[in-house]
């Protein structure tokens, strides 16, 4: 098996958020960066698993300028046997794929493999639209991939149910959640991550085809009031004059 998997950074969940440029971008200063979960947990994990079970290697790719190589390097601990970054800063989804599709389409990549989104954007774009310009067979928010031979078996939640679907391979999947379990780096990992290839290889010049207008933060969680749990009438007073949800 000859697997690519699509890594990408994202803020630290602490992260305070705030923008720069007239709120036209989001402020990286003191930001602690990691790998996008569903990146991580999920198609990478999974993809080391089919490795170890099938053969074959697994090589992550990002999008990024060097400010990119912690999280690369956490990926090779964790297992991944190369890395590739192409030397563009990401701006949007298409530009992101298209650079994606452009060093994929001659290595003969049997699985394609990303998070279901990305936790900073949550735009589920990119998979899809590499898919597309490799035309290739695109599966979504796969909880579960098993491949026998050239046909892949995936299962997806929907409602109601379970979705199973058969494609042949090659193909592109999105991991969602229980796909597989997250993998700690462990010291021998974490020593052989540093001696690992990553290759850095220059930008198709993919064009961006989106513009921020402004960011803005959500509005503040207002103050919560506590009433005394055996003061049921003023609870039911608030809820029906003030909130007026009752």
């Amino acid at each position: 098996m000859n697997i690519l998997v699509c890594i990408s950074k994202a803020p630290d969940t602490t992260t305070k958020i705030s923008f720069t440029d007239g709120d036209t971008k989001f402020n990286e200063a003191g930001v602690q960066f990691i790998v996008n979960p569903y990146d991580e947990w999920y198609a990478l994990v999974r993809g080391l698993e089919l490795k170890e079970t099938l053969g074959g290697t697994v090589t992550t790719i990002t999008v990024g300028g060097a400010e990119n190589d912690p999280i690369i390097r956490k990926a090779l601990a964790i297992g991944a046997d190369s890395a590739v970054r192409i030397d563009a800063s990401a701006t949007d989804a298409l530009q992101v794929a298209n650079e994606i599709a452009n060093y994929a389409k001659d290595k003969n990549y049997d699985l394609i493999l990303a998070g279901k989104e990305t936790i900073n954007y949550n735009g589920a774009q990119v998979p899809g639209m590499i898919a597309a310009l490799l035309d290739m067979p695109f599966l979504s928010q796969a909880t579960k991939l098993d491949v026998a031979g050239t046909v892949a078996t995936i299962e997806c939640d929907v409602q109601g149910g379970t979705e199973v679907l058969e494609a042949d391979l090659p193909l592109v999947l999105s991991a969602a959640k229980g796909m597989a379990e997250q993998r700690i780096p462990n010291m021998r990992g974490i020593m052989a991550a540093r001696t690992k290839k990553l290759e850095v290889v220059p930008a198709s010049g993919s064009a961006t085809s989106t513009e921020v207008s402004s960011y803005s933060l959500p509005p503040a969680k207002s103050e919560c009031r506590f009433i005394d749990p055996d003061n049921a009438a003023e609870l039911i007073d608030l809820l029906r004059n003030e909130a007026k949800v009752i």
